[in-house]
């Protein structure tokens, strides 16, 4: 049995924090795992930047609620959905994907969790598991799935090539060059059409 593995951001919806830094005026909040690997490393300094501006999980999900999928996202994902299994693993928190779920159908995601504050700071955050893309495949396959994995950034790299077949979606010139033997695609369409040829 198939199920196909997502990543969320800047695969089916734009970056949240990308978003949140030109809605807040806050350019460096702009970098992401497709600048930083170490994802640890960068929530942790996100954290710092949004105390030292005084923002919190309010702020950010005023900005959410204007995000919507990319182009394409909302009806790829439904036909995606007629013919396999489809889970979403994103790095993302619980907090900022659930009105991100109801614009896409409401595909199941695995993602982790904030720690807020009752003032509305984030002090914190929890990681659902350890490189928490690859567990996730890992456990998929030991129950007896194949998996097929799609996704952006580095921290996708593990779940793309721990699958049956894995595919970069719109990632970036220099990820495309340092994993030259990784399908690459830009269109929704080529995408569909490359995993229903590994189902």
């Amino acid at each position: 049995m198939n199920i196909v593995c997502l990543d969320m951001e800047g695969v089916l919806v734009p970056e949240i924090w990308i978003a949140f830094a030109e809605e807040s005026g806050i350019p460096e909040l702009k970098r992401t795992t497709r600048d930083e690997p170490d994802y640890n490393k960068l929530m942790s300094w996100r954290l710092g930047v949004l105390k030292e501006h005084g923002l919190g999980l309010k702020e950010i999900q005023d900005v959410i609620a204007k995000i919507d999928p990319l182009p394409g996202a909302k009806e790829f994902m439904d036909e995606l959905r007629s013919i396999t299994q489809v889970v979403i693993l994103s790095d993302t928190f619980e907090q900022f994907a659930a009105p991100l779920m109801k614009k896409l159908g409401m595909p199941s995601i695995f993602c982790n969790t904030l720690e807020v504050a009752e003032n509305g700071e984030i002090t914190g955050f929890k990681m659902r598991c350890a490189h928490s893309k690859l567990t996730t495949v890992k456990a998929l396959q030991s129950c007896g799935f194949d998996t097929i994995a799609s996704g952006d950034s580095y921290n996708d790299l593990e779940m793309i090539q721990a699958s049956k077949a894995g595919f970069l979606f719109r990632t970036t010139d220099k990820i495309k060059a340092d994993f030259p033997q990784l399908p690459a695609f830009e269109e929704y369409d080529d995408l569909l059409a490359a995993i229903k040829a590994a189902l």
